[in-house]
Formats: C-alpha cells, sequence, structure tokens
C-alpha cells in the first residue's frame, strides 16, 4: 500500500496566515499539521508516500525532506493548480501504479490515526473505503447517503439535506479508482471532484465501504477548527518540563515546557505548550494555548490561542481566541483592561490602545 497526501490547497480560510505559509504547516500543539499526518500514515505501517504541492511546495520540501525522519519515502508530485482532489489522484497515476492507496488530506487530524481503518480495508477488500462523520452543517461537505451501511449515493456540498455524515478528507482505493478519475468532468466549481469518483464507481457496481470515525476529527481549514484542534490535542496531552521555572511561578494543571523555555514570574494554567526558548514574564497564560519557540511574552494575559514562532507581546490584557503568524509584534500603550481577539499574518505589527 502507498499513500498519497494532497497538500497544494491555496488556504484561503486561513487568511493571512497562509498569505506567507503553506497551511499544512501550521503548528497545532507548536507541531505542523502535516506532521500529524505523517506520524498517522507511518504508524499503520506505510511507507511509500506521495505529498502533492503547489506554490507552497518549497516550504513543505524543506519541513519533511525525504520522509525518513518517519521511517518514510517521499516523493513530491508537483500540482500546477488546485483542481480537485480527483486530479491529486490523477497526476501521481505513475507513483501509484497499480497499488491500492490511502488518500489523507494534509491539513485535517484524527485523534485515533488510521491503523484500524487501514487494517479493515485490507482484511475485506474493495474498491474504495471511505470514511464518515456526522457534521451539524453537511451543506459544507461531501455528503454520504447511506441504506443501513450500503453506500447509494454521495454529493459535494449539497444544497439540500440528504444526510449529516459528511466525508472525512481520508480516503483508500484499489487501482479501480484511476478509471474513476479519468471518466470526470470539472464540476460547476472547476474541480475534479473525488465524490464523483466514487460515484462513479458505486455506479460502475464497485463495492465502496463506509468506516465510521473513531474519537475526533478535524478538518483545520477554518480559524475556529484549528483553535479547536490545538484544544483537542492539549486536552490529550501529558505534562513535561525541559525549561527553566523560578520560585514566583506558578503552574497548574497540564504545562509542556519545551527545552530552553524560561517562565518568570507567572502563572500557567493548562493545557499548554510554551516552545523552546520562548521567555514567559511577569503574565498569565491560560488553558489551551500553544506559544511557538522563540518569543517573549511579558506582562500579558492569553488563553485560547496559538501563537508561532518568534513572536514578540507586551502588555497585552488580555489576549484570546486568537491566532498569531510568524514573527508577529502585539504591544498595548495603556493599562485599561480589554480583551481582544486577533488574526495577524506573519511580521504584523499591532499596536493596541
Amino acid at each position: 500500500m502507498k499513500a498519497l497526501i494532497p497538500s497544494g490547497g491555496a488556504g484561503t480560510r486561513l487568511r493571512p496566515i497562509t498569505h506567507t505559509s503553506a497551511k499544512q504547516l501550521v503548528p497545532v500543539a507548536n507541531k505542523p499539521i502535516l506532521f500529524y499526518v505523517l506520524d498517522d500514515i507511518a504508524e499503520a505501517g506505510v511507507i511509500e508516500t506521495g505529498i502533492v504541492v503547489g506554490e507552497t511546495g518549497d516550504e513543505i520540501r524543506e519541513a519533511v525532506g525525504d520522509g525518513s525522519a518517519w521511517g518514510l519515502k517521499v516523493t513530491y508530485l508537483e500540482q500546477e493548480a488546485p483542481l480537485g482532489l480527483a486530479h491529486t489522484v490523477l497526476i501521481a497515476r505513475d507513483f501509484l501504479g497499480e497499488d491500492p492507496f490511502v488518500m489523507y488530506l494534509g491539513d485535517n487530524m484524527l485523534r485515533d490515526g488510521i491503523v484500524s481503518f487501514v487494517k479493515r480495508f485490507e482484511a475485506e477488500g474493495c474498491a474504495a473505503q471511505i470514511m464518515v462523520t456526522q457534521v451539524e452543517q453537511p451543506e459544507q461537505y461531501g455528503v454520504v447517503q447511506l441504506d443501513g451501511d450500503q453506500v447509494i449515493k454521495l454529493v459535494e456540498k449539497p444544497k439540500d439535506r440528504i444526510s449529516d455524515l459528511a466525508l472525512v478528507g481520508v480516503y483508500l482505493f484499489d487501482a479501480s479508482v484511476h478509471d474513476a478519475v479519468r471518466a470526470l468532468k470539472p464540476s460547476g466549481r472547476g474541480e475534479l471532484e473525488i465524490t464523483e469518483a466514487i460515484q462513479w464507481l458505486l455506479d460502475q457496481g464497485n463495492d465502496v465501504k463506509v468506516h465510521r470515525v473513531e474519537g475526533w476529527w478535524k478538518d483545520t481549514g477554518q480559524p475556529e477548527d484549528l483553535l479547536e484542534a490545538n484544544r483537542l490535542v492539549l486536552e490529550g496531552s501529558q505534562p513535561a518540563n525541559e525549561g527553566e521555572v523560578d520560585g514566583a511561578s506558578k503552574l497548574s494543571g497540564t504545562v509542556i515546557l519545551q527545552k530552553g523555555a524560561r517562565i518568570q514570574n507567572s502563572k500557567l494554567r493548562g493545557p499548554l505548550i510554551i516552545g523552546p526558548n520562548t521567555v514567559i514574564k511577569d503574565s498569565f497564560i491560560g488553558p489551551f494555548t500553544s506559544i511557538g519557540p522563540d518569543c517573549v511574552v511579558e506582562d500579558s494575559e492569553i488563553e485560547h490561542s496559538v501563537i508561532m514562532e518568534e513572536c514578540r507581546l507586551r502588555g497585552v490584557r488580555r489576549l484570546e481566541d486568537s491566532l498569531l503568524g510568524r514573527g508577529v509584534v502585539v504591544e498595548r500603550s495603556d493599562d485599561r483592561p480589554r480583551s481582544y481577539q486577533l488574526m495577524v499574518g506573519d511580521s504584523g505589527r499591532v499596536g493596541l490602545i
């Protein structure tokens, strides 16, 4: 079995963060989203992995390298434009050959990985195996209609509700999917839709099995989903301390201090993570916060936020539900208490009054 990871999307829903960064490399609990995907693929015993890249390909290549850090062998596949998930299968034809493969979107996260998903496919065999979960707004997803456990229909972002079961961004296919993607024409969105490819397999009499998500699943394409994924990962984490904490500081709950982190006269209430060589001084850091490496936070209060590397925050009271890109500077000019919610792209500078 091989793996195919589509990672070429522009990430428009995460702008301005993704104006300068690949959305798949935005950190959750101080680890790029794509790395969670690679962890899951390696855990499932898959080695040959193709990563489909677009305009952010250089950044992804630099981060992942040859895949050896995960025990994988990575091949990079260029996609000239984000023309749909079925298009990624089309351009990966030579890499995939006749082998079955798992397709795992590079901005999706699953609490329990894909081991049971892959094992079932290998044991039972079928043309396609799709992962689904119940959602409140199915019109935002590809939707699956079932009769019992039998898949009868798939529709991409339906206008009328036919089901509350959404396709999760993880699929398993045998070689018959190559005939399906070659038969497609672009949808109204101008893309080759993977839902239509699976429907084609059904229409041709192929067996398509459904697998319900175990644990949580998050598509991290929007800020609120990314913050929620960060919360979920931190909730399942264990405390660890490789940093320095002075006697005037107090830590409670699950707190992770990475190597070189320094906590001075501050209160930290987990679950949270502080990155390598980051300094927290005269501050309060609350639950569900991830602060990346080489940051400085002084005289500030932060909660339920993702702060990427090399940020500087001074006098910020209080920041919550926020997402700050790399190298962001946020400063306050007065002491009046008020709360802020920010989403700032790389190297942004914000003066608060």
